[in-house]
């Protein structure tokens, strides 16, 4: 069996790619950002190509039949919202299209419970209204629109709706968090922690993705949350992460509605690297029931949200001194911390 995974120089295609090829698969990966060949299965086939390239990915599929597409090529929110669009709606569309010509009859979309916006009840249901928060979100409800357009009983689309996922390779806006935390400081949080903000493992969402491409089409073909299943409050998981550190590191709180004012301004004058999804939710409750996905495709997360936590933050460490830093474009490099920085000084 093979299977070709959009996006899947990143840092979840590097997971799916091994989780796929320790069930036996052959994986082609395609994407626009540099491929590691020594960080995939060994075998790996990357071509580089822009997901919104309909005859290149044409030929990249004669070349290399395939019998389930991943696609989780994504513009992250801080591209230009025009190209978040393009990218996330017409790059799907796009997938979806090439893989119907090719004789493909299941393609696995990798979505995100941004599509749920600010709710104001928990747990989120898969049948809750969509309300995306920004380009991104409006453009993940779009592209989860378009793919159930396509689903017919011999197309299956299946749409994964992750939480916020982490683990090994995990870098972002999270490193700037395990470079607070190594450093010993208090670590600020929005509002006082107490509200409880699911997490995922990155394995456990390779986990469903594998499920999502190999169960019953009939199944399978529908949308599932996917989430930790053990987590506490935002206090309570920091703070094991920061027990685990043993370096005076902690959590510590603060008034959510001056923080957030501020953060705006800094997001609009160029001056911080988190965007409203990062701090517009940070207090408020944030989970979703994983029980479709459970009984549905019989998944089961191993790691709870403290664990995920400290496996990356252990991974960090041990590789600190290669990573590189950029932009807020991918989840693989260290963002610049810009003004945060300046405050981290203080802490």
């Amino acid at each position: 069996m093979k299977t070709l995974i959009t996006g899947g120089a990143g840092f979840l295609g590097l997971h799916t790619a091994h989780c796929f090829a320790q069930n036996g698969w052959e994986v082609i990966v395609t994407d626009i950002a540099d491929f590691f060949e020594e960080e995939f299965p060994k075998g790996t086939k990357y071509f580089r190509h822009d997901v919104r390239d309909r005859e290149g990915l044409d030929k990249i599929l004669k070349e290399n039949p395939v019998d389930v597409i991943i696609h989780g090529a994504a513009a992250l929110p801080l591209w230009k919202p025009s190209e978040i669009h393009d990218i996330n709606e017409n790059g799907t569309r796009t997938v979806l299209d090439a893989a119907k010509a090719a004789g493909i009859k299941r393609v696995v979309f990798i979505s995100s419970t941004a599509v749920y916006g600010v709710p104001d009840h928990h747990p989120l249901f898969e049948t809750d209204q969509l309300i995306g928060v920004g380009p991104y979100g409006e453009s993940k409800i779009a592209a989860e629109k378009i793919c159930e357009s396509y689903r017919t009983k011999d197309f299956c689309v299946p749409v994964i709706r992750p939480k916020t996922f982490i683990g090994t390779h995990r870098l972002g806006v999270f490193q700037i968090l395990y470079d607070w935390v190594e450093s010993g400081k208090r670590i600020p949080m929005i509002g006082n922690g107490k509200n409880r903000y699911q997490l995922l493992e990155v394995d456990d969402l390779a986990d469903a993705i594998f499920l999502g491409a190999t169960v019953n089409a009939e199944k399978a073909n529908d949308t599932f949350n996917v989430g930790a299943e053990k987590y506490m409050t935002v206090r309570e998981d920091m703070g094991a992460m920061c027990d685990y550190a043993g370096n005076g590191a902690r959590p510590w709180g603060t008034p959510a509605k001056p923080i957030k004012f501020f953060l705006i301004i800094f997001e609009a004058l160029g001056l911080s690297p988190l965007y409203k999804w990062v701090y517009g939710t940070a207090d408020q409750d944030s989970f979703v029931s994983i029980d479709k996905a459970k009984k549905v495709l019989g998944w089961s997360p191993k790691y709870s949200n403290a664990e995920a936590l400290i496996r990356s933050y252990k991974w960090y460490l041990d590789h600190k001194h290669e990573i590189a830093q950029g932009t807020g474009i991918t989840h693989r490099i260290a963002w610049k911390q810009g003004i945060l920085a300046f405050f981290k000084k203080f802490m």
